[in-house]
C-alpha cells in the first residue's frame, strides 16, 4: 500500500477555484475540466485511464488529487 499523505495535500497545487473560470467551480489548474466532471466519471465506473484519454490535458496526479480533494472538502460533492 502506498502512502497517500503527500497526495492528499497535493490537490491544493492541482485544483483551483476562480470565479472567472467555470463560475468558481473547482477545476484542474490550467484547464476548464471541472472536479465534478472527473468525480462523476469515476462514480459511473470510468477508469483513470479512460478519463485521461477523454481529457488529455489531465495527468494521473489530477485523478488522485480529485479523490483527495473530495475526501477533504464536503462541498465538492454537491
Amino acid at each position: 500500500m502506498t502512502d497517500t499523505a503527500g497526495d492528499s495535500k497535493n490537490y491544493e497545487e492541482r485544483i483551483i477555484r476562480d470565479r472567472g473560470i467555470c463560475g468558481g467551480e473547482p477545476v484542474f489548474k490550467g484547464t476548464r475540466v471541472t472536479l465534478r466532471t472527473v468525480l462523476a466519471s469515476l462514480a459511473t465506473g470510468d477508469s483513470a485511464e479512460e478519463i485521461l484519454a477523454d481529457f488529455p490535458s489531465l495527468k494521473p496526479e489530477d485523478i488522485r488529487a480529485a479523490i483527495a480533494f473530495a475526501g477533504d472538502d464536503p462541498d465538492a460533492r454537491g
